[in-house]
């Protein structure tokens, strides 16, 4: 249904700029009126009022700290997709920032990812200086299409470590054009609107990101002069963003619901079209726990590079990770003699390795994740029970 809506969306455009062409008027000039007439900030905050909806969606929790957790999630959406769409939306100009942190979060955020997005076109090429430093895991990812416009980010292009060439002092560049191009090439297309880059730590507190700039090889050194038109369709994508993605991770989250406390498969088509990296195996679900209960976890992971599993709230917003243990990887945790991991959720410390604290939360959504599998391995289903804590 929403395919089909932006289907229609696309179909209505051509025909307002058939009927522009007859009345002898241009696009800039529909920008200019929306904009000197207050119609633009206008329609922004009507759609930002109607993103609010989903906070009443059925499935919904209408409890007052879970709603208040919504409401801060719409207005840290909001400041994501204005930063994203109004203040660095020049494809000509491209700036990596951090979209995705502490304080912004969606989508089951990966508590062990240090994320940086960059507005990009395929109507560019471009190249990625970068020095690789020692956190993990790095790769880039270029992206078509946008929450907004399309309702999901498809793949396009991809490099990580195993192809990554790096000199001997850690330098390295990569060229981000349509065509193959020198040693590091990651694909566009004429759709392509983003690049991002996963960073994944195996530990937070000794690794260093990697530093990475990205330049534009058309020789533009400085931006244009700030138009209508970038500010109008600017304030539209970021609130088209905030109601376009609020609404998927809603009804993932409901979706969810329907295997409360296991771990099954994620539809691998699904993570991919939002966004997610096809090298990763997910298993979404909801966790749900009343006082003196525990969610058991116990697998032996696969041969992989790595591994982890996190705790988020019923907008698939990781538990704030700064000041609660609410995940776990590969590096950190405590293992049995056999290979196995037991992960314990409880609400007070139960006593035993590998606690994820459920951080003031009493239900929410939960993420496990297999990293590159090796060949030979194959992936796991986590095993999942409810225990009574002795008083």
């Amino acid at each position: 249904m929403r395919k089909i809506l932006f289907l229609y969306l696309r179909a209505m455009g051509a025909i307002q700029k058939f009927f522009l062409r007859i009345r002898g008027k241009t696009e800039e000039d529909v920008h200019k009126r929306r904009i000197t007439s207050g119609q633009s900030w206008s329609e922004f905050c009507d759609e930002l009022k109607a993103a609010g909806h989903v906070l009443l969606a059925p499935g919904a929790p209408r409890d007052p700290f879970q709603q208040a957790e919504g409401l801060r999630y719409l207005s840290r959406l909001t400041r994501a997709g204005l930063e994203a769409y109004v203040e660095y939306p020049d494809p000509s100009f491209p700036q990596l920032r951090r979209m995705v942190h502490e304080t912004v979060k969606m989508g089951a955020d990966n508590p062990d990812n240090y994320y940086m997005n960059a507005q990009i076109s395929g109507l560019y090429e471009y190249k990625i200086v970068g020095k690789r430093n020692t956190i993990d895991h790095i790769s880039f990812h270029t992206q078509n299409g946008n929450y907004g416009t399309t309702g999901g980010l498809a793949p396009c292009g991809k490099i990580d470590n195993s192809e990554l060439v790096v000199r001997e002092d850690g330098s390295f560049e990569i060229y981000v054009t349509g065509e193959p191009r020198g040693d590091n090439w990651l694909k566009t297309e004429d759709d392509t609107s983003l690049l991002m880059v996963r960073q994944t730590y195996a530990d937070r507190s000794s690794e260093v990101p990697a530093d990475l700039e990205i330049i534009n090889l058309s020789g533009i050194s400085r931006p244009g002069a700030l138009t209508p038109k970038q500010v109008d369709e600017g304030l539209k994508t970021a609130s088209m963003f905030v109601g376009g993605a609020s609404l998927l991770f809603s009804r993932w989250a409901n979706d969810f619901k329907k295997h409360v406390n296991q771990l099954p498969l994620f539809d691998p088509g699904k993570s991919n079209a939002a966004g997610g990296d096809d090298s990763i195996i997910y298993y979404h679900s909801y966790w749900k726990l009343d006082p003196g209960e525990m969610l058991l976890i116990e697998v032996r992971p696969p041969e992989c590079d790595a591994w982890n599993f996190q705790l988020n709230n019923h907008w698939m917003e990781s538990l704030d990770y700064r000041y609660y243990n609410i995940s776990i990887n590969k590096h950190s945790a405590v293992y049995e003699a056999d290979g196995t991991v037991r992960v314990a959720v409880s609400h007070e410390d139960p006593g035993v390795p590998n606690w994820i604290e459920t951080a003031h939360h009493r239900e929410g959504t939960m993420c496990w994740r297999w990293y590159r599998i090796h060949k030979g391995s194959k992936a796991v289903q986590p095993s999942c029970r409810i225990l009574k804590l002795k008083a």
